[in-house]
């Protein structure tokens, strides 16, 4: 073989590995910037977002944050995970919530009230609809909790800050993560 098509060989195959080599360093290089970039959104996502809003059909908005809501009488369910695992979840009745921000609850929920609902949205997108009569004890006395602490503990990432919980539903289609706001409308004024 000739000594220069030997070398020729040799450096376009120590090309190739070092263009690999290359390639694989800043493929880690961008993994480990997109992880700390992920962790760090988490973070800032959940200082920015640790209130809970009700608006719409109100005297005027009211905002809530996770100490108004440990200062409120606390309600828990036992829910079974997919996992078979059981998780305690700690928060407070949405009718609570929904009757310190002026929302027609109780003696208020008569007439025109009645055809009123609370639409919770979630930041994904997510929305569920309740009607004030059957979250109010004297109707429906639905059992809606608005939850914040998962065996002790505040809620994790995605779940949380708050989370719409309905334990007696048999599907959990209206059990809502990642609540930012309730939205209270009246339909006949």
């Amino acid at each position: 073989m000739d000594p220069l098509a030997g070398a020729l060989t040799h450096n376009r195959a120590m090309d190739v590995r070092l263009r690999i080599l290359a390639l694989l360093l800043g493929a880690r290089i961008c993994l480990s910037y997109q992880g700390a970039s992920a962790q760090a959104g988490i973070i800032q996502e959940r200082s920015a977002t640790s209130e809970l809003s009700v608006s719409g059909d109100i005297p005027s908005k009211f905002v809530f944050q996770t100490k108004d809501l440990d200062a409120m009488p606390q309600v828990s369910a036992l829910v079974i995970q997919e996992n078979g695992s059981k998780s305690k979840f700690t928060g407070v009745l949405l009718r609570s919530l929904l009757e310190k921000a002026g929302a027609p609850i109780g003696r208020a929920l008569r007439g025109k009230a009645m055809a009123s609902y609370v639409l919770a949205k979630a930041r994904d997108g997510y929305e569920v609809m309740f009607t004030l009569p059957e979250l109010d004890p004297s109707f429906g006395n639905e059992r809606v909790l608005v939850v914040y602490k998962q065996d002790g503990k505040p809620l994790f990432g995605y779940e949380g800050p708050f989370k719409i919980l309905c334990p007696d539903d048999k599907a959990g289609a209206r059990s809502i993560r990642m609540l930012t706001s309730l939205e209270i409308v009246r339909l006949r004024k």
